[in-house]
Formats: C-alpha cells, sequence, structure tokens
C-alpha cells in the first residue's frame, strides 16, 4: 500500500475526480476526509469507503469550513499528510464581458482563494512536523487557454502558478507543492466547458484535438494525485503535471 498510515483531506470529494482520488487513496491505505459543499454526496462516498473515510461539509472558499475539515482530520485519524485541492469552479463557456460579478467572484473563491485558506490552515503544523503534500487540482487551461473560458482560464493560471511559487517557499520545509493539468474530463462540469449543446458531434471536435484521442476520466487524475503523494515522488516538488493525452503539447 502506496499510502499506509497517511492521512488526507481531499475537496469536492463527492463527485468527480475527487471522488475517485479519494477512494483510490483508501484502497492505497490512507484515511480520507471527504469535503464537499454537497453533504449528502460526500456522506455517499464516505460510506462507500468505510471506516477509513468521514465526510465533512465544506465550502472551500470559507475560512472556518477549511478549519473544520482540517480539525475533523486531525480529531478522528490524529494527523494530517496530504492535502488535495480539488474542488472547482467555472462560468460557462461564452463571451467574458457577459460574465457577471458574483460568478467572476465565485470562479476565485472557488479555484484561488480556497488555497489561500487551506495554505494557512495547514502550513503551520506541517512546518512543525517537517512533511506535507499538497495537490493542487488546476487545469490546462492555464497552460493553453480556450475562448469563452477566459475567468476560468485565469482562476487556474493563478493556482498552476501560485503552486510552483508555494514549492519554492516551502521547500525547505520539507512540504512539498505540486499541481494536476487536466484537461476536460467526462464530469458534471463539462457541459459548462462545452459552451454548446454537449452532442456527440461537438464533443467529438473537441475530443479531435486531444492527441491520445478521449477526454480525461477521473481514474487519470487519481493516479496521478496517487504518485505525487507516495514517497515514490518524495524528491518532486513545483511540478505542473499536464494529464491531457497531449493536448498542451
Amino acid at each position: 500500500m502506496r499510502l499506509k498510515g497517511k492521512v488526507a483531506i481531499v475537496t469536492g470529494a463527492a463527485s468527480g475526480f475527487g471522488a475517485e482520488i479519494a477512494r483510490l487513496y483508501a484502497r492505497e491505505g490512507a484515511r480520507v476526509v471527504i469535503a464537499d459543499l454537497n453533504e449528502a454526496g460526500a456522506q455517499k462516498v464516505a460510506a462507500e469507503i468505510g471506516l477509513d473515510a468521514i465526510a465533512v461539509t465544506c465550502d472551500v472558499s470559507k475560512r472556518p469550513d477549511i478549519d473544520r475539515a482540517v480539525k475533523t482530520a486531525l480529531d478522528t485519524f490524529g494527523g494530517l499528510d496530504i492535502v488535495v485541492n480539488n474542488a472547482g469552479y467555472t462560468h460557462k463557456n461564452q463571451p467574458f464581458l457577459n460574465v457577471d460579478e458574483a460568478t467572476f467572484d465565485r470562479c476565485f473563491d472557488v479555484n484561488v482563494k480556497a488555497i489561500y485558506h487551506m495554505i494557512n490552515a495547514v502550513v503551520p503544523m506541517m512546518r512543525a512536523s517537517k512533511a506535507g503534500c499538497i495537490i493542487n487540482i488546476g487545469s490546462t487551461a492555464g497552460m493553453r487557454p480556450r475562448p469563452g473560458l477566459s475567468w476560468y482560464n485565469a482562476s487556474k493560471g493563478a493556482a498552476n502558478l501560485l503552486s510552483k511559487s508555494l514549492a519554492v517557499e516551502l521547500a525547505g520545509d520539507n512540504i512539498r507543492v505540486n499541481v494536476i493539468c487536466p484537461v476536460m474530463g467526462d464530469t458534471g462540469m463539462l457541459g459548462d466547458f462545452m459552451g454548446v449543446p454537449d452532442t456527440p458531434e461537438n464533443r467529438a471536435r473537441f475530443i479531435a484535438t486531444i492527441p491520445m484521442g478521449r477526454l480525461s476520466m477521473p481514474r487519470d487524475i487519481a493516479n496521478a494525485a496517487l504518485f505525487l503523494a507516495s514517497d515514490e515522488a518524495a524528491f518532486i516538488t513545483g511540478v505542473e503535471l499536464p494529464v491531457d493525452g497531449g493536448r498542451t503539447v
């Protein structure tokens, strides 16, 4: 088991990439806090995993909710080794002038400010133990932006660069920070990303831009997150890892 004895928080883990990361972490020996605004979904994933998981309702844009998730990890499992900032939000694919301020704010609150809150909540204890692993879920949108998603692209570009900056600053404390950059995935946000009816024809046009010929799947992101959290990646930090079938080449 590659994560035996480790404790992890995975945000946005009620579905999609986060749920698969949590399941894989648990199979590999970790105990996992399933943190999500969707309380029922989080409870369902935790129940599927069993005794090695606990659900906590969490709006990642709110510091008290982040603190509650961290406290849950400490109180329930006795520590915290790994954080996966997976929760994400997007506006619908549309001209950037059509995106209202509230939607803009929500994009940056969930995709960027949530990392700020989590870093401030967990880094002091990780520094004290001289160990820690933080994985942010960015996006290829922050590397190779697509039209119609300008504000989302910008938020993910910030998450990507922030991860590398944090890696440099925290390396001396043996805290590793990496960012996984998925290409568009077959998740609940796919319709918003497409910006056009999600028909087989429209999906095929986008897939044609991915050299390996398919969308990302939750298992792809989970496998990358497992490697980066494992001891095999002990000397890897500051990596902006595309999981994209060649899309950003």
